[in-house]
């Protein structure tokens, strides 16, 4: 298995086990964490502690899930690092990754997350999508939007959603709109991804001679192989 393909794989995984793992939706106003591994800041960010190595900080997350409470950024920030982890291994991740801080967006530049506008459609599993939510209810402003994992044919996870297909994402914010809405929530053109080709200097030797699949230049990616089987799948 190509490294591309091994990190789409562990991206889905990741999704499975944070929507099984307890961890809860949270404004950034009522974040938390476990104060073994992080600091909660002001703004309602994750620093990780002094001594604590990058890999056990992410894995604690999965490990000890109630208690950690975040918003849906922060969410997908976090399975990207889960699932690099799980594919270079902790040596080369700590190596990689030594200051954590876990708040909305930011992330390592290390993990070269890449915003394309491009048709949805040409979203691949393990891409993270955007499903936005115009006439949210002000009071409710972390309902604004919805950042997603493409799972498989119509179906995403969102943090604080869980597993559903498009129509479910769309029917969950829409309950968040203001009175007076007239425009539902819909899934946005655009694909973000972390950067395949880089980060698969620091894979294990089998999957850096695997020709990458769906890194190239233009408008579009060509598509990587993957079955699926029930709502398990596999790339090829």
């Amino acid at each position: 298995m190509s490294f591309e393909s091994s990190l789409r794989a562990n991206i889905l995984e990741a999704a499975r086990d944070m929507n099984t793992g307890g961890t809860r939706f949270a404004n950034f106003r009522n974040s938390r964490c476990n104060d073994k591994y992080w600091h909660l800041t002001n703004q309602g960010g994750f620093l990780l502690k002094k001594g604590v190595t990058p890999a056990a900080g992410i894995k604690d997350i999965f490990v000890h899930g109630p208690k950690y409470a975040f918003e849906c950024a922060v969410a997908v920030v976090i399975l990207m690092y889960k699932a690099v982890l799980d594919t270079i291994g902790e040596e080369s991740f700590n190596t990689l990754f030594p200051d954590l801080e876990l708040y909305s967006w930011n992330n390592d530049r290390d993990l070269g997350l890449t915003n394309r506008v491009i048709d949805s459609g040409y979203a691949l599993p393990g891409d993270i999508l955007y499903f936005k939510n115009p006439d949210v209810n002000r009071d409710k402003l972390e309902w604004q939007g919805e950042n997603v994992i493409k799972m498989g044919n119509d179906l995403y996870y969102g943090h604080g959603l869980g597993i559903k297909n498009a129509a479910g994402m769309i029917k969950a914010l829409n309950r968040q709109r203001h009175a007076d809405a007239d425009e539902s929530a819909y899934l946005e053109d655009q694909i973000t991804y972390p950067n395949y080709a880089y980060l698969a200097q620091y894979a294990p030797a089998e999957m850096r001679n695997h020709q990458e699949l769906s890194l190239r230049a233009g408008s579009r990616r060509e598509p990587l192989l993957y079955a699926q089987i029930n709502d398990l799948l596999y790339f090829i």
